[in-house]
């Protein structure tokens, strides 16, 4: 044993440096090995459950990594506390965040900042500087490891990364996801030691690629994508893919049974919607279904809807204001009529929708879902006061009702003046335009002819199917965006920030009966006889907004119609002839 006497002081503290960093060298290797056991000795109050601890081991041993997961099952705070672990334990790792919207990937950095740092004071000494705004948002680590967020689009292309996070992955567009983030992975991490020739032929560290989010349709590239990574996985080729569904969110205490149980027995219930954001499960959409998800999903264009000033939440934004009528624009409401409860009978509700009809340079007219809305168990007099308020704040040109059984009161209703005794406002009546017998009815003889009723038989019903799918595979409808991206735009308006949670649920309603139609769209059945298409829903499912929104655009299609054949007239009215040139008594041509 060497005598510690017959060193010198230098060869003493280096001595003492060489044990340390062995130390060093030994527990980093453990907590490599061992990442879930790093967080129970770094992390004060932290404790993962067992699923969690498996999936955090699994990011550390894999390189391809897809977690899919329900809603508040916590996947966010187990990217955050991978993310905080990587850069500690591989000095210089560079993680890119990326998501379809700037505020989705921000989130993992919240968690960092707001959750992890408080129950770690030794991961507080390790971060070197936060930058979270509206322009930039990372954390730089003194050891040159970064976390760095960015927006899933073109201008991102510059950034490079050892370690990409796509978050709701779903959410992005395909090709941005395979040429522009996937080649953020050109530079793999470049430990000092790689430069000493002892270690040339040492293989580089693989960089990662982590894809999280809830499921979707099965019909989106998204469901081949988690395919491949199950098959690669089950090849043993270092992929790993897993999907957590609420159950276990349930067992381990995350989630509550009684909030599932009651988003479960609301009549806005989405059995749907339920299957991918909670179940962990992709949605395959019905073999006979009519009408395709893709071609709908690309619709989902309009980035705010029209709130009506009726409307319980008041914003002091413009963009959600309804505007003036542009030139040549037509506005059209239409409502399928249901007086009773759907959780007590049957089915049904009235839906209604604002169609903004607006042309495009060569006269063609794009049909633009501005608004939406659905109503339960209202009497016949209070619908035809709400579609009449609605149809008056709108500034609408025609009302679009199906007149058969329930709706007939309601056209009764509002062919009289109504009285909003809330408001002290007196509506006056509408009459019947598209048939006189109906028009008879009206109390007053010189209102303004603007109701289209609707008496469906089954060819016209075949007509309205039929032109729907038309003007949607056309790119000539229009929807409101989904939900989660609402979550992002939506903040953009002035006065959000004000308001309160139940307004700001009311505020995301539009959105969400807008994936309601697209979901009953996508589960209609049909049958063709005679060449007349017959629309069916399956058991227990509606198509109420499949009804109120193909009349609206059959209507639509009519007064399209009727513009371009009174626009021919006109022109043709302007056209003049020339008798034919004669010389010498012979015609030149």
């Amino acid at each position: 044993m060497l005598n510690t006497n017959q060193l010198s002081e230098a060869e003493i503290q280096e001595q003492r440096q060489q044990k340390i960093m062995q130390g060093v060298a030994t527990w980093a290797s453990y907590y490599r090995a061992n990442p879930h056991r790093f967080v129970r000795d770094y992390f004060d109050g932290i404790n993962l459950k067992r699923f969690q601890e498996i999936i955090l081991y699994q990011m550390f041993h894999s390189v391809n990594i897809m977690f899919l997961a329900a809603r508040g099952i916590g996947k966010t705070m187990l990217l955050a506390i991978y993310c905080a672990i990587k850069c500690i334990l591989y000095p210089g790792t560079t993680i890119c965040i990326a998501s379809k919207t700037r505020q989705q990937a921000i989130e993992v950095i919240d968690k960092i900042t707001k959750n992890l740092m408080p129950h770690s004071p030794l991961l507080c000494l390790e971060i070197k500087e936060i930058i979270n705004n509206s322009a930039k948002a990372y954390i730089d680590f003194k050891n040159t490891s970064r976390i760095v967020v960015v927006t899933a689009n073109e201008s991102a292309r510059h950034n490079r990364a050892t370690v990409l996070i796509v978050d709701e992955f779903v959410w992005v567009d395909k090709n941005i996801t395979d040429t522009v983030l996937r080649n953020f992975l050109t530079s793999p991490r470049h430990p000092g030691f790689l430069d000493k020739p002892e270690y040339h032929d040492y293989p580089f560290e693989r960089p990662q690629e982590l894809y999280c989010s809830s499921c979707w349709y099965e019909s989106h590239w998204s469901y081949e994508f988690v395919r491949s990574y199950a098959i690669n996985m089950v090849m043993g080729r270092g992929y790993f893919v897993c999907a957590i569904p609420y159950q276990l969110g349930i067992k381990e205490r995350i989630l509550q049974r009684e909030n599932i149980e009651d988003k479960m027995s609301e009549s806005t219930f989405n059995e749907v919607k339920f299957l991918m954001e909670n179940c962990a499960l992709f949605f395959k959409q019905s073999d006979g279904a009519f009408y395709n998800f893709e071609d709908i999903d690309r619709t989902r264009v309009i980035k705010f809807p029209y709130y009506p000033a009726s409307y319980n939440v008041q914003l002091s934004d413009k963009r959600v204001y309804i505007p003036p009528k542009a030139k040549g624009e037509i506005r059209i409401l239409s409502a399928d009529i249901a007086l009773m409860s759907s959780r007590k009978n049957n089915n049904d509700a009235t839906s209604i929708f604002l169609n903004q009809m607006l042309p495009d340079a060569n006269g063609k007219y794009y049909c633009n879902i501005t608004y939406t809305e659905n109503n339960e168990g209202l009497r016949t007099e209070d619908q035809a006061l709400r579609i009449r308020k609605l149809f008056s704040e709108f500034a609408c040109d025609y009302l679009v009702i199906d007149g058969r059984g329930l709706g007939l009161g309601v056209c009764d209703a509002l062919m009289g003046d109504i009285y909003d005794k809330n408001d002290g406002v007196t509506y006056p009546a509408l009459s019947c335009c598209n048939n006189e017998e109906m028009a008879s009815r009206c109390t007053t003889p010189d209102a303004p002819k603007v109701i289209w009723v609707i008496y469906g038989t089954p060819e016209f019903n075949s007509q309205c199917a039929l032109g729907l799918r038309e003007i949607i595979r056309q790119k000539r409808l229009r929807l409101l965006l989904s939900e989660f991206a609402a979550d992002d735009v939506l903040p953009e308006l002035n006065g959000y920030k004000n308001l309160k949670p139940d307004d700001l649920t009311e505020l995301k309603m539009p959105y969400i009966h807008t994936s309601l139609l697209i979901n009953e769209l996508i589960n209609l059945q049909y049958e063709t006889r005679n060449g007349v298409v017959k629309i069916k829903e399956k058991p227990g499912m509606r198509k109420d907004r499949y009804s109120s929104l193909s009349y609206n655009v059959y209507v639509a299609k009519q007064l399209e119609r009727d513009i371009v054949a009174e626009q021919k007239k006109s022109l043709d009215k302007l056209v003049f002839k020339i008798r034919t040139p004669q010389l010498k008594g012979q015609t030149i041509f």
